[in-house]
Parts: structure tokens; C-alpha cells; sequence
């Protein structure tokens, strides 16, 4: 079994930065993909950066340049660096994992990121 548990959400000025992270504990050998997720109110969950098991990673248009996923695999854990974040950016950030590339099998229960003066 896998449970993934994100931390690092808050409050941050347009223009800040934050860290998430996602612990997971439980089955790492059978995963192959990490992603992050977002949602914000009244719209879909939409995937903000994806990394897979030999560091691999992708990202949201949105997000190039200002996001950065890495891993760090001695600590079961993977972050989600932002930067120049923006209020479009305000939503609820999920930690995911797949135990195939094209699969998400596990979710975290979120944490709120809020982009606001």
C-alpha cells in the first residue's frame, strides 16, 4: 500500500515562492511516476509536473520555467519548487503516484496554496 502526505502549502505574495513536498510511505518499488496536481475552485484538476521513477520530468505550460519537480529517493520524497507564483496559481495542490507511467493509483489529500497581497 502506498500513502502519500503533501506539506508545505500557505499563504505567499504574488511573486513569492514555496516548496511542497510529499512523503510517501508505504510501497515505493512499485512506483513509477510521481506527479502534483492542482484544483482550483469550480475548475478541474488539472496536472501541474510529473517525474517518474528515472527522473524524467514534465510540465504544464503554465508552469515552465517557474516550477521545478525533483525527488529525492533516500527520503521517499518528492518536491514541487514554485517560483514567481502568481494568483492564478491559488488552488488546492495534490500529490500523486502511478505504478505505471500512464496510471495514477494514489492520491495525497492536498494542501492549500493561496497566491494573494
Amino acid at each position: 500500500q502506498v500513502q502519500l502526505t503533501e506539506f508545505g502549502g500557505g499563504l505567499v505574495q504574488p511573486g513569492g515562492s514555496l516548496k511542497l513536498s510529499c512523503i510517501n510511505d508505504g510501497n515505493i518499488f512499485s512506483i513509477k511516476t510521481m506527479d502534483w496536481y492542482r484544483q482550483a475552485p469550480g475548475e478541474q484538476r488539472e496536472l501541474v509536473a510529473s517525474i517518474t521513477s528515472d527522473s524524467k520530468t514534465n510540465y504544464a505550460d503554465s508552469v515552465k520555467g517557474r516550477f521545478t519537480i525533483s525527488r529525492d529517493n533516500a527520503k521517499n520524497t518528492v518536491y514541487l519548487q514554485m517560483n514567481s507564483l502568481k494568483p492564478e496559481d491559488t488552488a488546492v495542490y495534490y500529490c500523486a503516484a502511478g505504478v505505471s507511467i500512464a496510471s495514477i493509483d494514489y492520491w495525497g489529500q492536498g494542501t492549500q496554496v493561496t497566491v494573494s497581497s
